[in-house]
């Protein structure tokens, strides 16, 4: 058994520990509402912007923008990963970046080549490791997320796709469900799905008439983009809200084990002290008696 010395350094160091855990268990908390009410307040936007998005891509059936139409082979993925910059968040990097692994996979045996863009820390390193090309990368986000940081990798994939050189573009991210559950999402985002742009139960065969400035294709590219734009910063907004609940969760869990273990390990003190004081009163005794 180990001395009383040595329980007690461990003691106070798990002590130490605990009041580290705390204190960011109640950080993580103050950031996660903040980063909810971000992430509630630009859904409506996301909302709008669908259904103009919806109405106009219904309204001129003549002109298909490259972002609606489907290519008849994909020989090249791209793929967007929106991960934290930091870690102490329990498995919510690992389980989005073993989806992507997962999709990869899948991706390379139908015969294509994947290449990404890395938006968070844990992404980028994760990508360079494995040895997947990065062709854009933003980090340090910071916890308030602003779309002009992300405009420009964005863009890069989007050129890509527009030029040919990507046939589709997926989005990996965590999509905020509630604080205890943050569900791992690989989803596609070029060419637009057409469930993204009908919405929810809602009729998109009924004619649309619109008087266009300067002229109805400047004003579809425009949209389409602002639109792709949109569904990102909604990703990286769910993902700070899942990254900030995740890592509360996660202090928490870690502040009750190191409750547990002071407990044990004073358990442990207590029976080595009294064995201590058992075995001086033993020898007095045994002194006495034999005196």
């Amino acid at each position: 058994m180990a001395g009383s010395k040595e329980i007690r350094m461990k003691i106070k160091s798990v002590q130490n520990t605990r009041k580290i855990t705390k204190a960011m268990e109640m950080v993580a908390a103050s950031k996660m509402r903040k980063a909810q009410e971000r992430m509630r307040a630009s859904r409506p936007y996301g909302e709008k912007i669908r259904n103009v998005a919806s109405h106009m891509a219904h309204a001129h059936p003549e002109y298909q923008h490259p972002f609606l139409v489907r290519r008849d082979s994909v020989r090249n993925v791209g793929v967007v990963i929106v991960t934290s910059d930091k870690g102490l968040c329990g498995g919510l990097n690992t389980n989005v970046l073993r989806m992507v692994v997962q999709s990869m996979k899948q991706w390379e045996e139908q015969g294509a080549k994947v290449q990404s863009v890395a938006i968070g820390g844990k992404g980028l390193g994760f990508l360079q490791r494995i040895g997947v090309p990065v062709v854009a990368q933003v980090t340090h986000m910071g916890d308030t997320p602003h779309l002009e940081k992300l405009i420009g990798p964005v863009k890069v994939m989007l050129d890509l796709y527009a030029e040919g050189k990507v046939d589709a573009v997926y989005l990996a991210y965590n999509r905020f469900i509630n604080t205890m559950k943050q569900e791992p999402t690989v989803e596609p985002l070029l060419p637009l799905p057409k469930t993204r742009l009908e919405g929810e139960g809602k009729a998109t065969s009924m004619a649309w008439d619109y008087i266009y400035e300067p002229d109805p294709r400047a004003v579809v590219d425009e949209l389409l983009l602002r639109y792709v734009e949109a569904l990102i910063y909604q990703a990286v907004a769910e993902n700070i809200a899942s990254e900030q609940s995740a890592r509360m969760v996660a202090m928490k869990a870690a502040s009750d084990n190191a409750g547990n273990v002071i407990d044990e390990l004073q358990l442990i003190y207590n029976k080595s002290r009294q064995a201590a004081i058992t075995k001086e009163l033993s020898e007095i005794v045994g002194g006495a008696a034999a005196v």
